[in-house]
């Protein structure tokens, strides 16, 4: 039998390990318990955007305050763990740029638009694998290889139980699966709302080309710097789990991508991943309703851009602390 750790986190994505990191620096034992292999947080592109997103979900006032100050959280949880937060901005190359402008500025947001486009301060990015190393190394944070099957709880603990027959036992556990079938004896109403949420496959693919100075966005698609070249995406393709890789939609994406940078480049690997998405668009973040049960779920695109957020919300509430003012907006209560 394994140790009894304070806290286990289902799950290795961004808010996992977002989560799991700011319950270990608080002082709790955490293990993380995951698959591994590729997971949507590691096949993306970074971004912490909460400009260009508001912009192309044409989203409320109140939404879009609510991403700015998920992006504001970002440069103190990255100086605690030691992540380097790229505030570059990002570019908008598409129609009707003063209009675009416009409506950023009357959002909250810094926006020029220029013969191009328009270009805004408020979009950051972070480098995906350094990023997602570095919070699994935090220290009081175990990693451990596995697939959870089964949860079994009372009001005292649950016990976790791997494929393997591995059992871990801890008065707490963090579901951060992401857009995963629910975990055989979850409490009916958590199945319920896990098992609402939408899988949207998205698929990119780098390219080795000279890399722009920030990211560059336009209709349906996006190119993002990254080591020795850009990351060209991302498809939103809801209900759909399969992993293989659609060579059609890459051959446009790419072709789309690189007119937005006006280069040429070495094509390489496509990758998909599978993100979970809530019907208002905002992550599960909270206590569950079951005693030290806690969800951290189903960002949709925002995964890197809310994951200090969901963090906080979380570990506030699994040390029973007041809840901020935004935990309302993401309690995993809203959807049952």
């Amino acid at each position: 039998m394994a140790s009894s750790p304070d806290v286990i986190v289902i799950g290795a994505g961004v808010l996992g390990l977002c989560t799991a990191a700011e319950l270990a620096v608080r002082g709790h034992a955490v293990t993380v318990i995951d698959p591994g292999g590729p997971n949507a947080s590691s096949i993306a592109a970074g971004m912490i955007a909460p400009a260009l997103e508001s912009l192309l979900e044409d989203v409320t006032a109140d939404r879009a305050a609510l991403l700015k100050r998920a992006r504001d959280l970002w440069p103190a949880f990255a100086e605690t763990h030691g992540l380097k937060l790229l505030r570059e901005g990002a570019d908008w190359r598409g129609p009707e740029p003063e209009r675009a402008a416009a409506r950023l500025r009357a959002l909250g947001f810094d926006a020029q638009a220029n013969p191009n486009g328009l270009t805004t301060p408020d979009d950051w990015r972070i480098e995906v694998a350094p990023a997602l190393k570095a919070l699994a190394r935090t220290p009081g944070l175990t990693m451990v290889r596995g697939q959870v099957v089964r949860l079994t709880g009372d009001a005292r603990r649950w016990r976790v139980e791997a494929n393997d027959g591995r059992m871990w036992f801890t008065a707490t556990v963090v579901l951060a699966t992401g857009a995963g079938e629910p975990i055989a004896g979850l409490p009916d109403p958590v199945a319920t709302a896990v098992s609402a949420i939408t899988p949207v496959r998205g698929q990119l693919t780098f390219v080795a080309a000279a890399s722009p100075p920030r990211v560059v966005r336009g209709p349906g698609v996006y190119a993002a710097p990254c080591d020795g070249g850009v990351v060209i995406g991302a498809t939103m393709e809801p209900g759909r789990r399969d992993l293989e890789p659609d060579p059609a939609e890459a051959t446009r994406q790419i072709a789309a991508g690189l007119a937005l940078l006006d280069v040429t480049g070495e094509i390489g690997p496509t990758r998909v991943g599978i993100r979970g998405a809530t019907v208002d668009g905002l992550p599960l973040a909270g206590p569950a309703g079951e005693p030290g049960l806690h969800l951290a779920l189903a960002p949709r695109r925002n995964g890197w851009l809310m994951g200090p957020l969901v963090a906080r919300i979380t570990a506030d509430g699994i040390e029973g602390r007041p809840p901020m003012a935004d935990a309302a907006a993401l309690d995993p209560l809203r959807v049952a």
